[in-house]
């Protein structure tokens, strides 16, 4: 039962470490070139109409408002506008209420910012308010999940081996030894590093050293700390 546990922890660490090199070579790259392509998108050429629905530049549509729903509530917040145009029927989600969203009402008429075929704006009289499909300059939250996920990987990869090879001298091993630990310490370095390096507007680059140096620096002294609650002192009982 212990081998065939430690290469389940075997096989799910795996799929980690494979999550995480998808995280560097595909979804980090492609979000940052995502983003420096909208960055430099200028506007469509007037008196110009559109010959396709995936156009890369910024043109303006006029819209209809249908309906909106602004819910907060934490995990079930909703912050979606359903739109009417030409060319463009759908509902638009945002990341917050405002400044534009909690205004709009049924019939309204607003102006969508359009590129490669979403919306990434919508505006009216003046207010202007991304939606979710606008390009954001944060891949330091990308970087911080790519390296969770490897740390995760290889702290499952070396307790699974060893639990494979010794299953009854597992040691310090095991998720009450010295697991818990590190791997709570991964999570909350993930979040802890990679959310400040987002708001702070840190380079990405940075991101991943930082939380491995975390997750060490951690690491040598709960070992540290272990071994020092660990070690007997002459003439105790």
């Amino acid at each position: 039962m212990t081998r065939v546990l430690a290469l389940l922890m075997i096989a799910v660490s795996l799929a980690l470490a494979a999550g995480s090199v998808l995280v560097f070579t595909k979804w980090l790259p492609d979000n940052v070139a995502r983003y420096e392509d909208y960055r430099a998108t200028e506007r469509c050429p007037s008196g110009t109409t559109p010959d396709a629905w995936w156009e890369d530049c910024l043109r303006e549509v006029e819209l209809t408002v249908v309906d909106t729903v602004v819910k907060s509530g934490g995990k079930s917040s909703e912050y979606t506008a359903t739109v009417d145009g030409k060319r463009f029927h759908g509902e638009l989600d945002f990341g917050d209420p405002g400044p534009l969203l909690r205004t709009l009402k049924a019939g309204d008429r607003a102006v969508g910012t359009v590129w490669r075929g979403d919306i990434v704006a919508l505006t009216k009289d003046g207010v202007r308010q991304k939606t979710s499909h606008e390009p954001r300059d944060e891949p330091q939250m990308i970087a911080a999940a790519g390296a969770g996920l490897g740390l995760l990987a290889v702290l499952g990869l070396v307790f699974g081996t060893v639990r494979l090879l010794a299953p009854g001298h597992s040691g310090p091993f095991t998720w009450k030894g010295s697991g818990k630990g590190p791997v709570v310490t991964s999570v909350v370095a993930t979040f802890g590093v990679g959310l400040p390096a987002v708001w702070l507007g840190l380079p990405w680059q940075f991101v991943a050293p930082v939380i491995v140096a975390v997750v060490l620096g951690a690491g040598v002294l709960l070992l540290g700390g272990g071994g020092h609650q660990g070690s007997a002192v002459p003439g105790a009982r």
